[in-house]
C-alpha cells in the first residue's frame, strides 16, 4: 500500500514537472549561460553580463544557481593546477608566505579597529574583516556558523565584499598595466588583494598565463587560512568551536599540480583542462553577477560599505607599495 501510494506521488511530481513551462525569463537565463560558453568570453564581460540580468530581469533558481557556482568555481580552480608544475606553485606559495600572513594580521586588526570606530557591530565588522583578510564570500560563510552570526549580518558582509569584489575585475588590469608590474607582481597582488578566488583567478587571467598561475597559488595557500581563523573567530565571538567549513577543494588542486608534474599527460588533454576551467569561470563568474541584485548590493549600508571600502584600499594600497619596493 505504501509502495503504490509513493509511486502515485512521483507519477504525480512528474507530471507536475513536465506540465510547468519554462518562463520568458529563465529562458533568457539559459540563453545567457550558454553565450558564457562560447570561445572569446572573458571574466569581466561574464560579470556585466550577470549584473544586468539581476537588475534587469531578476534572476531564477537562487538555491541552484548558488550550488553550482560553487561547484563551477572549484572545477576551474583544480583545473588550473593542470597547468601548474609543483616546484613553480612551491616557490609561488614561499615567495608570497610572509606576505600573506602580515596582510592577513593587519587587515583582521584594522577591519576590528574600523568597524568600531564607525560604530558597527563586532559581529559584521568581523566578517568584513575576515572577508577582505582571506577569502571573501568563502570566508564569511566558514565564519558566520562559527560565530552564530545572524542573517542580516551575514548580508551585510556579503553585499559589502561583492561590491569591491566586482569592482576588482576591472580596476587591477589596468592598474597593473600602468604601473609596469611584471606577471609575478601582478599575480601576487591578486592573490592577496582582492577577496574572492573567483575575482582573483578573473583578473589575472587577463594578465596571461604566469600571473594566473602565481595568483591561485598564493590565493590558495592564503584561503587556508580560513581553518585557523575560524577557529580563533568561533572561541572569540561564538561559544565554542562551531560550524567550521574547510576548502576541501584545494586538497583535488594540490594533487593535480602533482599530477601535472609526475604524470605523463598529453598536451591535448592539458590544453582542453584549460579550455574547460577557463570556460567553468567564466559561467561562475556570470552566475555571481546574477547574485549581486540592488537589494544585496545596497544591504550593507553605508557604514559597512565604508568600512569595507577603507580596509580593501588600505590593504591594496600597502601590499602594492611592497610588491614594488622589496
Amino acid at each position: 500500500m505504501e509502495k503504490a501510494k509513493f509511486s502515485l506521488i512521483r507519477i504525480r511530481s512528474i507530471q507536475q514537472l513536465l506540465d510547468r513551462g519554462l518562463t520568458i525569463r529563465e529562458i533568457l537565463f539559459w540563453v545567457a549561460g550558454l553565450i558564457c560558453l562560447l570561445p572569446g568570453m572573458t571574466a569581466p564581460l561574464a560579470l556585466v553580463m550577470g549584473l544586468l540580468f539581476a537588475n534587469l530581469l531578476g534572476t531564477p533558481y537562487a538555491t541552484a544557481r548558488t550550488k553550482a557556482t560553487d561547484y563551477l568555481l572549484q572545477f576551474a580552480v583544480v583545473g588550473l593546477g593542470f597547468g601548474i608544475g609543483a616546484a613553480d606553485a612551491l616557490q609561488a606559495g614561499k615567495s608570497g608566505f610572509a606576505m600573506t600572513i602580515i596582510a592577513i594580521c593587519c587587515t583582521l586588526a584594522l577591519g576590528l579597529t574600523l568597524g568600531k570606530f564607525l560604530k558597527i557591530d563586532r559581529k559584521t565588522s568581523l566578517l568584513v574583516a575576515v572577508g577582505t583578510a582571506i577569502c571573501g564570500g568563502s570566508a564569511i560563510a566558514a565564519v558566520s556558523p562559527a560565530i552564530h552570526a545572524r542573517q542580516h549580518q551575514i548580508s551585510m558582509a556579503l553585499g559589502a565584499v561583492f561590491v569591491l569584489n566586482s569592482l576588482a575585475l576591472f580596476l587591477f588590469p589596468p592598474i597593473g598595466k600602468f604601473l609596469g608590474l611584471s606577471a609575478g607582481e601582478f599575480g601576487t597582488w591578486c592573490a592577496i588583494a582582492i577577496h574572492d578566488t573567483s575575482s582573483v583567478v578573473g583578473a589575472a587571467s587577463q594578465y596571461g598565463k604566469e600571473a594566473l598561475h602565481i595568483a591561485t597559488t598564493v590565493k590558495l595557500a592564503r584561503a587556508l587560512w580560513i581553518i585557523p581563523v575560524t577557529f580563533v573567530a568561533a572561541m572569540t565571538f561564538g561559544k565554542g568551536k562551531g560550524n567550521i567549513k574547510i576548502p576541501y577543494f584545494i586538497g583535488f588542486f594540490i594533487l593535480a599540480v602533482l599530477a601535472n608534474s609526475y604524470l605523463p599527460m598529453a598536451n591535448w588533454m592539458v590544453t582542453l583542462i584549460h579550455q574547460l576551467s577557463h570556460t567553468a569561470l567564466c559561467l561562475s563568474i556570470f552566475l555571481i553577477g546574477c547574485g549581486l541584485s540592488k537589494k544585496l548590493l545596497l544591504a550593507g549600508g553605508l557604514r559597512v560599505l565604508g568600512q569595507a571600502s577603507i580596509l580593501w584600499v588600505i590593504i591594496s594600497g600597502m601590499t602594492l607599495l611592497v610588491i614594488i619596493n622589496f
